[in-house]
């Protein structure tokens, strides 16, 4: 989410309009569990995919640089082959769900709209355009003025309609309800109160909308609407007034006598969920940037997990119950470019100690958030093979002890620079800004190395032998 030119060059529109976008979304006055865009009723639909594996790619934020770097891991993918139950399959047709912030979320988008289309587009649409001088130009066009100026409109309304002329070409999310591909869950930041906010049908059961007829580029625009510089993007909030029910995991962490441990992130999701549900005292949600509350999209993931361990009731509602892999690909595109502030006595300017106050805690939070998934899959291999032992203790055969215990692994996968051995390449990445603009030869080196990182990690060999064993 860190900005550098993007600061500097919006900046000046900031001055002309400071109001929130104008809210779009319809209203709906009952929830239909079975329809709508959520993971549990497309996923089991989908074709040529092995429902025994969950396969969950999370993008980052960090513009350009971002979009370059996933849609590199997406270019990968589909050149690895593998052989499930006899069968060739491109590993990109695994992939289940893509979770995305900011710059992420545009490749995640695009993806789950275009499809294999998307790998002879995206470079001249998106990648190599200078996304960030249009709007700026435009915002200081009077040409374009209405679109942001007055009434509720912001400059992300602005920002969103230059992406459906690029990209997305006006499509909402209903235009991705018959798609092959996976599910893309771009997120966003409720500015009251720092929760996450995803745009899939679950959330805006939350707020009693329908999300069918929100447009891709809104999503898109409200994940990377960086505060103060574009305008946060606000939506209508019909909270309680459309017969929600809560799923059935609240029921098992909402009592702090019963709780069972892990489940504090659920129990903390379940107040973020009432807490949207108040549409009476509530009437607005005021979304920005997703990197405020969680830059590398995996923050729902942690949360769904303890969810599904928490309630038995939930696993068997969303069809979890055959799923015995968890694949999670982190594509995490943090960088940080060099300063020379220690080598002066005077110390840095506003802006720079702006940037770095904000940055730093985001970066520290991102790296605390893939090191406990990490710990997590340990932790899954533990207690399996803790239970394994205490069958065989008990006198059961390697054969009914296998039967016993239920078989399930999460693999993590992180894709970051850190990994580069080379120093002096791994500075040249770190030191890429976040804008929306990089030189052509910089797109090309991070959909490259997005490639290299991804086949060069053992644990995506060891995950990539796992699926292509798979029955």
């Amino acid at each position: 989410m860190r900005v550098s030119r993007l600061i500097l060059s919006l900046f000046a529109v900031a001055v002309l309009a400071g109001c929130a976008s104008r809210p779009v979304n319809e209203r709906i006055t009952q929830v239909d569990p079975q329809a709508g865009y959520r993971p549990y009723l497309r996923i089991p639909k989908r074709q040529n995919n092995d429902p025994h594996t969950l396969f969950v790619l999370s993008f980052s934020g960090g513009g350009t640089r971002a979009a370059a770097l996933s849609f590199g891991v997406l270019e990968e993918l589909r050149r690895t082959e593998i052989t499930v139950g006899g069968q060739k399959r491109r590993l990109i047709d695994e992939v289940d769900i893509i979770t995305g912030v900011s710059g992420g979320s545009f490749t995640a988008l695009a993806y789950a709209l275009y499809g294999d289309k998307l790998f002879g587009q995206y470079e001249d649409r998106f990648l190599k355009r200078d996304v960030e001088g249009e709007l700026f130009s435009r915002g200081l066009s009077p040409v374009y003025w209405p679109h942001f100026i007055g009434g509720s409109a912001g400059r992300s309304e602005l920002a969103a309609n230059y992406y459906d002329e690029i990209l997305f070409e006006g499509a909402t999310f209903a235009d991705l309800l018959d798609k092959p591909g996976p599910i893309a869950i771009a997120t966003g930041t409720d500015i009251s109160t720092g929760s996450r906010f995803a745009f899939f049908q679950n959330d805006f059961d939350l707020i009693c909308s329908n999300l069918d007829t929100v447009r891709l580029s809104r999503a898109a625009a409200t994940s990377s609407a960086v505060p103060v510089v574009l305008s946060a993007v606000t939506f209508n909030n019909y909270g309680g007034t459309c017969n929600y029910q809560d799923p059935p995991w609240v029921k098992d962490v909402a009592d702090a006598k019963t709780r069972a441990r892990p489940s504090a992130r659920a129990f903390q999701r379940y107040l973020e969920t009432e807490s949207f549900q108040d549409g009476a005292n509530r009437p607005y949600l005021h979304l920005v940037d997703g990197g405020v509350s969680d830059n590398i999209g995996v923050r729902g993931v942690m949360e769904a997990l303890e969810e599904l361990a928490a309630s038995a009731a939930y696993r068997g509602q969303v069809g979890f119950g055959i799923v015995s892999r968890i694949v999670l690909v982190i594509v995490n595109s943090r960088s940080s470019p060099a300063t020379d502030w220690d080598r002066s006595e005077d110390p840095p300017g506003m802006i720079g100690q702006l940037l770095q106050s904000t940055g730093v805690p985001i970066d520290r939070y991102s790296f605390e958030t893939i090191e406990t998934m990490k710990d997590r899959a340990e932790i899954i291999k533990w207690r399996r093979e803790l239970l394994m032992a205490r069958a065989r203790l008990a006198g059961a055969t390697e054969a009914q002890a296998e039967a016993k215990v239920p078989k399930i692994s999460l693999e993590v996968i992180d894709v970051s620079f850190e990994a580069l051995p080379d120093p002096v390449e791994r500075a040249y990445f770190m030191n890429l800004p976040t804008s929306f603009v990089l030189p052509p030869e910089d797109v090309d080196r991070l959909r490259e190395v997005g490639g290299r990182l991804l086949r060069q990690s053992p644990d995506y060999e060891g995950a990539v032998r796992e699926i292509g064993s798979a029955p």
